[in-house]
């Protein structure tokens, strides 16, 4: 069984400033509640029962949001407001699921993801990214279905314009079906006359934990980064079998000031 997610949240999310110098961009309202808390969400009908979020020390406030009881108990003590009190609950129940772990150097997802080795129990293990939400469908539960079927690596995926691979991670693949694909590759940001198809990777990794024995080994990228991908590619070439999902849900990209704005006008038409 998948039971624990990796959320990376140590980034500084400069593309959100001037809203991220104060307020950590995971923390920002959409539709009225932080975005982080969709990804939750998302882990918690999936079945998983820990979240390991990686912050930095500039990302406190994400550790204090979760840690601040005394705040709460203080307010409904004064004010017995039915809306807090469940927020409260709600914030607890959240508290008890998460440890955190601290990447104070940003260098990149790769070296986030090994900083957690010593927490990861079981064979394989999953990763969401927040700044890629997928709404009207749970991708996660998705995923951990076909993991179960098949026994491979997992990752998100969906077809993008031609003429905008070179901004994403694209795969090398082959067919299987209508949802799912071979993983022969993964190409980060080419070209679009080298580009090997025009299927993304979005960030959602089911993983095993043979990627801790890889990413060690693994250079520094573009921007003198440790990439996820690169670790992957690695284990590709080593024969370990892994299946690109063409989710059915709806993908919102929250990184971005105007992926965050359309993201809220999104949401706010499922209520």
């Amino acid at each position: 069984m998948i039971k624990q997610a990796i959320i990376p949240l140590a980034g500084l999310g400069t593309r959100l400033l001037p809203l991220t110098s104060v307020i950590p961009k995971e923390l920002l309202p959409i539709n009225g509640k932080p975005g982080i808390e969709y990804i939750i969400e998302e882990c918690i009908d999936s079945g998983i029962k820990e979240l390991i979020f990686i912050i930095s020390k500039k990302k406190e406030m994400i550790r204090k949001f979760y840690n601040n009881d005394k705040f709460y108990k203080l307010i409904i003590k004064k004010k017995n407001d039915k809306r807090l009190i469940t927020e409260y609950k709600k914030i607890k129940k959240y508290k008890k699921m998460i440890k955190f772990v601290y990447q104070n150097k940003p260098l990149g997802t790769g070296h986030a993801i090994l900083k957690c080795k010593k927490y990861i129990k079981d064979s394989h293990f999953l990763v969401l990214l927040p700044d890629d939400l997928i709404i009207n469908k749970n991708c996660t539960k998705e995923m951990i279905a076909l993991y179960k079927k098949t026994k491979s690596n997992v990752i998100a995926s969906k077809k993008v314009k031609k003429s905008e691979v070179s901004r994403w991670g694209i795969f090398k693949l082959n067919k299987l079906n209508n949802n799912n694909f071979v993983i022969k590759d993964v190409i980060e940001k080419p070209s679009v006359q080298k580009s090997p198809s025009n299927y993304a990777v979005i960030g959602r990794y089911l993983l095993s934990k043979k990627i801790f024995n890889v990413l060690p080994e693994i250079s520094k990228g573009k921007s003198g980064e440790y990439h996820i991908t690169d670790a992957i590619k690695q284990m590709i070439n080593d024969d370990e079998n892994f299946i690109g999902h063409i989710f059915k849900g709806k993908y919102l990209d929250c990184g971005t000031m105007q992926g965050y704005t359309d993201s809220t006008q999104e949401i706010s038409k499922l209520w």
